[in-house]
């Protein structure tokens, strides 16, 4: 069998187990946000998610305040530069903890949106769609990473290195300026001086 070809079916294979969404939030939903839920029927079926803002335990239930996100192939919402699609609220029966649902955690919610809530962002006064969850996913934090510089011979733009590495410049590194690690090496300290005899 030809390589491209099991090269290629490999790496689908992979990018489509990277892409498996979670058994609780797998189903079919409009591709809606927060905001365009304010002006069509209730109830209606959502898979939203977000970053949390805020966790409030009730005596029965628990309430998110989520700003929405888009979400991706696996229905994690995406960490968007440039925007959200609104902020809604979502209860859940039971108790979750906050310390756990911490502010700024990814999550996704499937559920109905059964009405509106009002409330404040700050002094403006902001009407949140309200979420009868069925499912709560917490998804794991993100992992951090420096991601190093690459060199790109076909590519020349603005990016770390110019064409030698070294300033910010036109050339073909890309990526994260060059860490630097200073150690010992090189400078030992003279010898203590021998004693006389």
């Amino acid at each position: 069998m030809n390589k491209k070809i099991v090269a290629t079916a490999l790496l689908a294979s992979l990018l489509g187990a990277c892409a498996t969404v979670p058994a609780s939030l797998q189903g079919t939903y409009p591709k809606t946000m927060p905001r365009d839920a304010l002006t069509q029927a209730q109830p209606q079926p959502v898979r939203w998610g977000g970053q949390i803002i805020k966790v409030e335990p009730k005596p029965d239930s628990t309430c998110f305040e989520i700003i929405a996100r888009t979400l991706d192939m696996a229905a994690r919402p995406e960490r968007a530069k440039d925007g959200s699609g609104g902020r809604f609220i979502a209860c859940h029966a039971g108790f979750y903890d906050p310390e756990e649902y911490a502010r700024g955690r990814d999550i996704t919610i499937v559920g109905n949106v059964t009405g509106t809530e009002r409330g404040k962002v700050g002094e403006y006064d902001y009407i949140y769609p309200r979420v009868e969850a069925t499912s709560v996913y917490l998804w794991p934090k993100r992992p951090l990473y420096n991601a190093p510089p690459y060199y790109d011979p076909w590519l020349t733009g603005p990016g770390w290195g110019g064409y030698y590495g070294f300033g910010w410049g036109w050339g073909p590194y890309w990526g994260a300026p060059p860490i630097i690690i200073r150690g010992h090496g090189g400078h030992h300290p003279p010898p203590p001086p021998r004693p006389r005899h």
